[in-house]
């Protein structure tokens, strides 16, 4: 998805929308000192929306409610959010997230641009779909971040390992660590 935005070929970008749910939420005990659901499960697709959109957030807004499990509110959390942010370079952003989606982990990710749009939708269990009259059925999304991102995960240890051992840069920077957080401290703080 990146490629192609960043390759122009679709024009600017206009939308940048990202779904983010987990199969279950995590233990209380977690909850408890996580900071959130801004900075322990939003977080990542504030670093996403960034990398996507080519630009830094400008602006942000956040509602949430607790919906799954009152314990939440215990710890002045929310268990599904929705943020939504503007770019420098004028685009416009929409994150949703909750804690429980009872059909697995859903991840999708769209870029509407001025030319076109490009997404990601989950990755399923297999891509087998059976079509009928009445319904089109297929697998569930896959179960968890380690199935979804485990390519990733090897990718960016090995950019890691390279960079330690050959004295090159890591492909992340301070700031890309860094602007995550503070769009995490601005919702948290908008809601």
């Amino acid at each position: 998805v990146r490629d192609v935005v960043a390759s122009g070929k679709l024009g600017k970008p206009y939308v940048v929308k990202v779904c983010s749910r987990d199969p279950a939420g995590p233990p209380m005990s977690y909850i408890a000192v996580s900071g959130g659901i801004f900075t322990d499960m939003m977080i990542h697709d504030f670093d996403m929306v960034r990398y996507l959109s080519g630009s830094d957030v400008t602006e942000v807004s956040a509602v949430g409610t607790v919906l799954t499990d009152p314990d939440y509110a215990k710890y002045d959390d929310v268990d599904t959010a929705i943020v939504t942010l503007k770019f420098a370079n004028g685009a416009i952003g929409v994150i949703d997230n909750c804690r429980q989606a009872p059909y697995g982990y859903d991840q999708r990710v769209e870029v509407l641009c001025e030319k076109g749009a490009v997404q990601d939708n989950n990755h399923l269990e297999n891509e087998a779909f059976v079509s009928t009259a009445e319904t089109v059925e297929s697998a569930k999304p896959t179960y968890f971040f380690l199935e979804r991102y485990n390519d990733a995960f090897v990718a960016e240890t090995k950019a890691f390992v390279d960079a330690v051992l050959n004295d090159k840069e890591v492909p992340v920077g301070g700031k890309d660590g860094l602007e995550p957080v503070r769009i995490a401290i601005a919702a948290k703080k908008s809601l």
